[in-house]
């Protein structure tokens, strides 16, 4: 960007803001319906994001699905196109029925990083009176033209999840839903990196929140919730067919406790024992999270230790934002 697209980028930021109609009620551990006017900000325009993307193609971050997935496929992406289309042909065929790209981790790239980081501020005092210590600030845009869908997953971060351009479903589930994902699913996937566990069931959806989205909404909710999304052609017009939402995803205090706690169940699972999931003992939860600590850290040592080894598989890298 040059410096005066810079300056006018910088001083939208300023009026863009997240927030919810009643502060006061806002709880870190609870699914919540948002307000936002970030949609109207330059850098979250389809000109900008075709160059982010085009930024991301180096860090292998634009991610695409196969056609024909459903809300119940497993959440696999890879950073190829399904035809071999490069990133300036995939928007130029942005509109066409169907298409999908996710650009991830778009805080690799500084002035996103920025922007990102001035989405969580607007709310930061409400999450930071129940879970202090932020950081890692990351963000997933998804860009699709209906209908499309996004699978069924769960998310070590908490999200503040923004619709940006066009309209979308969203359905998001508890994330104390034992019934929708089980805590060895959980488990699986913090400590373990699977999702393998983590599968949607029809008989799961009226169980869920469900939000019908457009330009200004945004719903948030607590690491590991369950949700996907969909978007329907209805609404879809030539010049405007794109369904455009952003995730914004960080880490706290309590969030990384968790991750430490899930690392020492797993041993004590493995161990044929049926440990108390995180947060069901504050007794327990004490005992296990600074051995969950030491066990994070020792696994991510391990892991660049064995890192320059060709052909050694093992799974010895730490749970993400768990130390």
């Amino acid at each position: 960007m040059n410096n005066s697209n810079s300056s006018l980028s910088g001083e939208q930021t300023k009026s863009c803001r997240v927030w919810t109609d009643d502060s006061d009620r806002f709880s870190v551990n609870k699914i919540a319906a948002l307000r936002h006017n970030f949609h109207e900000h330059p850098l979250f325009q389809v000109a900008e994001l075709a160059q982010l993307a085009k930024e991301l193609v180096p860090f292998k971050k634009c991610r695409f699905i196969r056609p024909g997935i459903s809300q119940a496929s497993s959440f696999t992406h890879d950073s190829e196109h399904p035809d071999g289309r490069g990133i300036d042909e995939v928007f130029r065929h942005i509109e066409e029925p169907g298409s999908w790209v996710a650009l991830y981790n778009i805080e690799v790239i500084p002035r996103y990083a920025d922007l990102l980081a001035s989405i969580v501020d607007t709310m930061r005092p409400y999450v930071e009176r129940e879970q202090p210590g932020i950081f890692n600030v990351n963000g997933f845009a998804f860009i699709s033209a209906p209908p499309s869908v996004t699978p069924f997953h769960i998310d070590r971060e908490n999200n503040f999840w923004l619709q940006l351009h066009g309209r979308k479903t969203m359905n998001v589930w508890d994330h104390t839903d034992r019934v929708v994902v089980s805590a060895e699913a959980v488990e699986d996937f913090i400590v373990g990196h699977s999702l393998r566990k983590v599968r949607f069931k029809e008989e799961f959806r009226q169980r869920s929140h469900q939000f019908e989205t457009q330009p200004g909404d945004g719903v948030y909710f607590p690491s590991t919730s369950p949700h996907m999304t969909s978007s329907g052609p209805g609404w879809a017009r030539p010049g405007d067919g794109v369904s455009i939402s952003i995730g914004v995803t960080f880490y706290t205090s309590v969030t990384r406790r968790m991750a430490c706690v899930h690392q020492v169940n797993r041993l004590m699972r493995k161990m044929q024992m049926s440990p108390a999931f995180p947060g069901e003992s504050a007794a327990a939860d004490a005992l296990k999270a600074p051995v969950g600590m030491f066990v994070g850290m020792a696994r991510s040592s391990l892991s660049r230790m064995i890192a320059p080894l060709r052909g050694v598989k093992l799974q010895a890298k730490a749970p993400p934002g768990s130390f």
